[in-house]
């Protein structure tokens, strides 16, 4: 059963500056959002196989909203993030299943790579309930400069019988690192930690 989507939201932040100092290239990030109906709200199922296939679907559709809001390739992305907020009439299961089994497969397909873990966190909550989508490098997830989070927030949701699912991405980690730690230029891209 395909996803049963009544809103789509996508914000794009850019910095230029931080600190006083300019950020050169403007560092971009993108966090793409669907707010669907939740088809086990209300009772338990033990089957959760319609939301796995829902959390394959949305892991495209969203990564393929978050790359164009960036306007870059998939091969060009840095970071990436995903994250859910249920509806109270739904448990944090009904998000995991959406975000863990299948998910990450076609983000990484989009993106021509991507070993390391996707950050997931999922939370329960009501309309406008803001969630921090971590963030980490896609090759690597010891690149401390990638350490880095975007809030997503959609004002009338998730409903009780809602999920709010969202992807992020981005152009680049956070403005100035310097707290050392493995740097993108070392990165050996073998096991998705160095």
């Amino acid at each position: 059963m395909p996803a049963e989507i009544r809103k789509l939201v996508t914000l794009l932040d850019e910095t230029w500056r931080d600190m006083g100092r300019a950020v050169s290239p403007p560092i971009r990030r993108a966090v793409a959002c669907a707010v669907i109906s939740n088809p086990f709200a209300g009772r338990y199922v033990e089957d959760l196989a319609d939301l796995v296939a829902q959390g394959e679907e949305l892991g495209a559709l969203l990564t393929a909203r978050a790359l164009a809001a960036l306007g870059i390739p998939g091969t060009e992305v840095h970071s990436f993030g995903k994250a859910a907020v249920v509806g109270e009439a739904g448990e944090l299961e009904h998000a995991a299943a959406l975000l863990h089994p299948q998910m990450g497969a076609p983000v990484r397909a989009a993106l021509a790579k991507g070993p390391a873990l996707i950050p997931s966190p999922k939370k329960s909550g009501g309309p406008g309930t803001p969630i921090d989508v971590p963030l980490g490098h896609k090759d690597a997830a010891f690149v401390r400069s990638h350490f880095d989070a975007i809030e997503a927030r959609v004002a009338d949701a998730p409903r009780a019988a809602e999920i709010l699912v969202c992807v992020a991405l981005t152009t680049g980690g956070r403005p100035h690192p310097r707290i050392g730690g493995l740097t993108v230029a070392g990165i050996e891209g073998r096991d998705g930690l160095r």
